[in-house]
């Protein structure tokens, strides 16, 4: 099957025989890396070990993607942030931010050139020269959660009460830069870009918050997009669900917190489509394969668009989990 065609079909609202099962989180196994021989951080640093672990679980599980890259600090590693690529259990985070103001934000020149993101742009090409029908899906960074990796969280928080402008023009030179490097993933070739955006959950940004400060940055990324896009924002979005459903993405991806028959009643003139609700902490990490199997079929009962884990799946989730799941999609389309 050409499962990018088919994910395509979804993603655009047309009607498919089968719903794609994808991630647009990230989705590298300790299962997967000692099938093939390779560890964290080097996966990370290695354009051809980042481009098989990417696949892994296409070949590994049949899940039909191949995603890229396993953290959010590509971006802010390459502005200049000392970035610890932590281990085979734990994802790279910033640790050190040379960056104090908004006004200090501004991608270099050879911005795109530094850091990872030669490493992934490279793993893009050797994916699409190796898969023909295999969709690309590369995450980036959204432009609030990097001001968070480069101001530092606790300043962030501060400027949110005490100088709003502050923010506003730092979440805007994050948008000029997730543009730089957004033109250099489409000219590789990307399939389908996922707008990470994690700091702009509920749980942590009042709703209106989002709606006034977040989602007009999140509208201009989607404009600039030209490829398929998803934005993916972690917790209970069902507050933000319209406002999601509105900037201007083809897809948004939603944890199990969120209600989808609810969810698709509100959005349904939206011309956007809902992926994930597989829960990646209680199921496909924790649970038994009918725990998984049973979350998936709720899934798509429920009327999800798109099968995809809720979130990053967890580096230690078991590979059985993962074909558990994919499995339960096969029984109930009869594939």
């Amino acid at each position: 099957m050409n499962y990018k065609e088919n994910l395509k079909n979804a993603l655009t609202g047309q009607i498919v025989e089968r719903k794609p099962f994808v991630s647009v989180t990230q989705l590298g196994t300790i299962d997967a890396m000692n099938h093939y021989g390779l560890k964290w951080p080097d996966a990370h640093k290695d354009a051809n070990q980042m481009a098989t672990l990417a696949s892994s679980l296409y070949e590994l599980a049949g899940l039909e993607c191949a995603r890229l890259p396993f953290c959010l600090t590509v971006e802010a590693e390459a502005l200049g942030c000392d970035v610890n690529l932590g281990s085979n259990e734990r994802v790279p985070e910033v640790e050190i931010s040379p960056f104090e103001y908004a006004d200090d934000i501004e991608a270099t020149d050879d911005f795109t050139k530094r850091g990872r993101i030669p490493v992934v742009l490279e793993a893009i090409d050797i994916l699409k020269e190796k898969y023909e029908e295999l969709p690309i899906i590369v995450g980036i960074t959204g432009p609030f959660t990097l001001t968070g990796h480069l101001l530092g969280i606790e300043n962030l928080v501060r400027y949110m009460k005490t100088d709003i402008e502050e923010v506003e023009i730092a979440v805007e030179n994050c948008v000029d830069v997730s543009m730089d490097y957004i033109e250099e993933i489409q000219n590789h070739g990307a399939d389908v870009i996922c707008v990470n955006e994690p700091t702009a959950s509920p749980e942590l940004i009042a709703p209106d918050d989002f709606k006034s400060l977040i989602k007009p940055n999140l509208e201009d990324l989607a404009d600039y997009i030209e490829v398929l896009k998803v934005l993916h924002i972690c917790g209970s979005t069902q507050p933000i669900i319209k406002d999601m459903a509105t900037c201007g993405f083809d897809g948004i991806s939603v944890e199990e917190a969120v209600d989808i028959p609810q969810a698709q009643k509100e959005i349904i003139e939206d011309n956007c489509v809902i992926l994930g609700n597989i829960s990646t902490s209680k199921t496909l990490l924790s649970g038994n394969s009918d725990e998984v199997k049973g979350d998936v079929k709720k899934a798509i009962d429920d009327g999800i668009d798109i099968l995809a884990p809720s979130c990053g799946i967890a580096p230690n989730t078991p590979l059985d989990n993962i074909k558990a799941a994919i499995s339960e999609r096969n029984e109930y389309f009869n594939l």
